[in-house]
Parts: C-alpha cells; structure tokens; sequence
C-alpha cells in the first residue's frame, strides 16, 4: 500500500477522528462489531464477503483490515483468494450488464452512429 496516497492509520488519527466525532465513531464501532457477530453467517463468512467488497469499493484499508479478519476467523489463503475472483466477476458483470445502457441508447438513436 503506497503510504504517500494511504497513510498508515496510526494513534494520531484515530484521536483526531475521537476528538471531531466521539458519539459517531462510538456508534459506529457498536454497528461494525454488531455486524461482524457470529450470526445466522459465521464470522469467517461475513470477512470473506468483506474481503470481497473491499476489493470491489477498493478500499485499502479495507482490504488489509478484512484479510486479516478472514485469516483469524479460521479462512484459507485459497477461500481468501476465491472470494476476490467473486468480486473480480461481479464487477465485470456490472459493466457487462450495464452495456444494456449504452445498447438502448444506441437503439433510441437509430443507429445514427453506424460504424464505417
């Protein structure tokens, strides 16, 4: 992680955040650990599918933090890696599906913009 473009979270940042939102940042640690509770999905699901929407959101922060999760919550390299190939997927599925966008478009505009 390139730490010019994403400083390393360190305890300067987080008693700024504690400083200038104490009740959000206390509700939000409630929310995220209320979250990640063992639940009708286990903990390691819950991290594989953070995994995988941190690699969609590209989070960096996310990622690492995530990772971390899945491996202590008992997730293999390979399921860790699996989970991002999911996300790799669905984020090219978004654009193969949203190519009906473009598509309509085109079809409203008659074909206007034929190629040569």
């Amino acid at each position: 992680m390139s730490h010019d473009m994403f400083p390393q979270s360190d305890a300067n940042i987080a008693r700024k955040r504690r400083e200038l939102a104490p009740k959000q940042l206390e509700a939000f640690r409630a929310f995220s650990k209320a979250v990640f509770a063992d639940g009708a999905l286990p903990v390691k699901t819950k991290q594989l599918i953070a995994v995988a929407v941190a690699h969609t959101t590209q989070c960096p922060y996310c990622i690492h933090g995530h990772t971390e999760g899945a491996l202590k919550a008992g997730a293999t390299e390979a399921e860790i890696m699996e989970s991002i190939w999911v996300a790799a997927e669905m984020r090219a599925g978004g654009a193969y599906a949203h190519s009906a966008l473009a598509l309509d478009t085109m079809a409203r505009q008659g074909g206007k913009a034929k190629s040569e």
